[in-house]
This record gives C-alpha cells, sequence and structure tokens, in this order.
C-alpha cells in the first residue's frame, strides 16, 4: 500500500474539500438571509426526493466502477480499464435516463401525494433533467479514484460548485422575493445546469487522460458478471435506504405539524437542523471524507494481493487518527457554537443546536471512515444492510415519537441512528480485519 501516494491524494482532496465547504457555507448563509429557514427547508425536501432518484440513476455504479478498476490496475491489467469503463458508462446511461423520465412523470403525484406540497413539482421535473449526467459523473469519478488521480476530479468539483453558487444567484434574481415555490426551483435550475456543466468538464478531463493507458485492450475474466455483482446487489440495498431515509426526511415536517407546529414554522425548524446546523458539524470532516473515499481503492488493492498483516495496520491507524481529530473537532464546536450560530447565520436557534450536536461528532466522523474501510474489503453489502436497518427504525421512530415531542423527538433520534449504525459497523469491521484503536 502506497502510504506517500494516500497521504498526498488526501491532502489534495482535503484542500479542495475545504475550498468547496467554505464556498457552500458563505453560499448558504446568503441563501438564508435570501429564502430564509422555510425555503431552505422546502428545497430540502425536494432534495430528499432528488436524492432517491439520484440513487436510482447511480445504483451503485461510482462504487462498482471503483472496485472494478481498482482490481484491474492491482493485477497489472491496464488494457482491461477501456473495457470496464465502457460497461460501467452503459449501465449508468440506463439507470440515468429511467430515473429522470420517472421522477419527470411522476414529479406531480410525488409533490402532491408524497411531499404534500405543492410547491415541489417545479423543482423536482428540474432537477430530473440532470439525472443522466450525475449517473454518468459517477462513473468517471470512480475511474479517477481508482486510478490515483483524485485531484483532477477535485478540480472539477471545485469548478462545479462556483459555477452552481454562481448560477442560482443570476436564477434567484428572477424569482419573487418571499415566493418559496420559484425561489426554491431557481436554486434546482442552478443545481442541475452545474451538474450538466460538470459532466462535460469531467468528460474532457477524463478523455485526455484515458491516452496514458493507451488503446490497447486485454481479456478480462467474467467482467461484465463482477459489475453487476457488485452494482446490483448495492444498488438494491441503496433503493431500499434511500426510499426509507427520504421517506423519514418527509415525515418530519408532517410530525412537527402534527405536534403543533404551522406548515412554514415545521419547515424553518427542520430547515434549521438540516440546511444550517448540519453544513457546520460537516464542514470540518472533509479530511474524514477525503480519507474514507481513498482507502477503498487502496485496500482493494491489498485485499487482492493477500496483505493482511498491513490492511490490519493501516485501518487501526486510521481509526486513531480518525477519533483524535474528531473529539478535537467535536470540542471546538461545542466551545464555539453560540459564536458560530450568531455570526455565520444570525440565529440563536441554529448555536443552541450546534452545541447539542457536537457530542455526535465523533461518532459521526469515525461512521464515515469505517464505512470506507468495510467498502475497500468488499464488505459494502455489510455496511448497506445496516444502514438500511437504520433508516427502517428511524422511520418508525420519526412516525411515533415527533407528534409527542417534537423538535427534542427528532434530536433524540438522530443521536439513536449515528449511534446504532456506527456501532454495528464498527463490530463489522473488527470481524474482518484485527483492529487496534487503543495501542
Amino acid at each position: 500500500m502506497n502510504k506517500k501516494k494516500l497521504m498526498h491524494d488526501t491532502v489534495l482532496l482535503t484542500g479542495s474539500s475545504l475550498v468547496m465547504r467554505c464556498i457552500a457555507l458563505i453560499f448558504q448563509m446568503w441563501l438564508v438571509s435570501r429564502i430564509g429557514a422555510a425555503g431552505v427547508g422546502l428545497y430540502g425536501l425536494v432534495g430528499s426526493v432528488s436524492f432517491l432518484a439520484a440513487t436510482v440513476a447511480i445504483s451503485g455504479i461510482r462504487f462498482a466502477s471503483t472496485r472494478l478498476i481498482s482490481e484491474e490496475l492491482g493485477l497489472n491489467r491496464a488494457g482491461g480499464v477501456g473495457r470496464a469503463m465502457w460497461l460501467c458508462i452503459s449501465y449508468s446511461l440506463f439507470f440515468g435516463i429511467s430515473s429522470a423520465l420517472i421522477l419527470y412523470l411522476c414529479a406531480e403525484p410525488i409533490g402532491f401525494l408524497w411531499v404534500g406540497d405543492a410547491r415541489t413539482v417545479m423543482s423536482l421535473r428540474i432537477l430530473s433533467l440532470s439525472l443522466p449526467f450525475i449517473s454518468l459523473s459517477s462513473v468517471i469519478y470512480g475511474y479517477f479514484t481508482a486510478s490515483g488521480r483524485i485531484f483532477k476530479a477535485a478540480a472539477v468539483q471545485v469548478s462545479e460548485q462556483l459555477i452552481r453558487i454562481g448560477l442560482v444567484v443570476v436564477f434567484l434574481g428572477f424569482a419573487p422575493e418571499g415566493d418559496l415555490e420559484k425561489s426554491c426551483a431557481a436554486v434546482s435550475a442552478g443545481s442541475t445546469a452545474a451538474e450538466i456543466c460538470s459532466f462535460l468538464m469531467m468528460l474532457t478531463v477524463f478523455l485526455l487522460d484515458r491516452r496514458k493507458y493507451g488503446e490497447k485492450s486485454e481479456s478480462s475474466p467474467r467482467l461484465p458478471t463482477r459489475m453487476l455483482s457488485i452494482a446490483v446487489p448495492l444498488a438494491l440495498s441503496a433503493y431500499a435506504r434511500s426510499s426509507l431515509s427520504t421517506l423519514e426526511q418527509l415525515l418530519v415536517p408532517r410530525g412537527l405539524k402534527k405536534a403543533g407546529y404551522s406548515a412554514n414554522s415545521a419547515l424553518a425548524g427542520y430547515g434549521t437542523i438540516q440546511g444550517m446546523v448540519f453544513p457546520i458539524i460537516f464542514f470540518p470532516s472533509c479530511i474524514i471524507t477525503a480519507l474514507a473515499e481513498l482507502i477503498v481503492p487502496e485496500l482493494t488493492a491489498a485485499q487482492v494481493s493477500g496483505k493482511k498483516e498491513e490492511i490490519s495496520k493501516t485501518v487501526s491507524a486510521l481509526l486513531r487518527k480518525s477519533l483524535g481529530f474528531s473529539l478535537f473537532i467535536g470540542l471546538i464546536i461545542f466551545i464555539l457554537s453560540e459564536t458560530l450560530g450568531k455570526a455565520i447565520y444570525k440565529s440563536e436557534e441554529a448555536g443552541y443546536y450546534l452545541r447539542i450536536f457536537a457530542f455526535l461528532i465523533p461518532i459521526m466522523y469515525m461512521d464515515m471512515v469505517t464505512d470506507g474501510c468495510l467498502k475497500g474489503l468488499g464488505e459494502h453489502m455489510w455496511s448497506m444492510g445496516f444502514n438500511i436497518l437504520d433508516a427502517f427504525f428511524g422511520v418508525i421512530l420519526v412516525y411515533t415519537l415527533l407528534p409527542e415531542f417534537a423538535l427534542n423527538g427528532y434530536i433524540g433520534i438522530i443521536f439513536f441512528e449515528e449511534i446504532f449504525n456506527f456501532s454495528l459497523s464498527i463490530w463489522r469491521l473488527s470481524r474482518v480485519t484485527k483492529i487496534k484503536i487503543f495501542p
């Protein structure tokens, strides 16, 4: 395992993620001031549905392309990379176009009957147009991750973020102040246009990069079967998990309304936690998400080479460093919670929730790394199974507890889900490799 290269790529990906999150946080501050917490909450509901649609569009192909190409390169079959990419692209086109058609044609019943807010229909139709491009970009991103050239994908992502913000600002200029439906549609239009631009940039970079492997094609045994054996089970489990997760998110405003909140107050409460507090909570996690992403091909290559001892040492060291980092970040956010809430959003309520969720940061961050390790070791189905179980309990708890305990109940549910998921993930990781967090 090339630790020097892993560290180099981690620094690059962390740096780009940090830039992106700084830009996103500044933009989020402006967005809250422009459309309010209720507007952010409404877009959050749209985002929950589009996340489920994007899950269908991707259908496990991002991880499948990373794993498949990592195996080809780990076994020194560079000529098999081209065949793997064509298979993955064909797969992604089918699911990307299918999901776009389903969302576009069903936007009205989804908005009226599922979400329970007619103001989401226009935004859902706009976002449906982005789904084929999201699917194709996932394949190319998987290629860059597996081939160790993540910096190219990172550069495209930073560019996409800037394009997205610019387009959203322009489109929001045409939306009447206070019109949540048109404001939400403007944000959706900016996001869709940015996804299309991102794909075109990613495709250009990929075509230039592919020359390094030449045009030589190489026989690779059972390539379609291997791709489907990774992508299809992962897709099915992702559908289940995303469906439950989306249902849980959509039930939150309804539960708050049953607890006595008005429609806009329910959206504002939901928007404060999901759209204001969590972006700050996850802002410092860029180094953790980078490691979780980059450790997948490294562990896969080590696994196919039979380096069990090296895997154990790498995973243990990664968990130790992640624990120390997450404890430090949790303490900082706890101490500065009130200041951050007022400085970023001019909201005492946001500061109050920041202080509460600061206690959960070590669990959240460690869970990201643990999931990355499980995926790299081919244990992705276990990871998805835990996520499905976690989301299943989340739906039941939201449905039963929110009408009685309102936002306090929602906070308790988030704590339960995160702790439950991490406990199962770390248990499974300890079964497939020897880990020693405390030497």
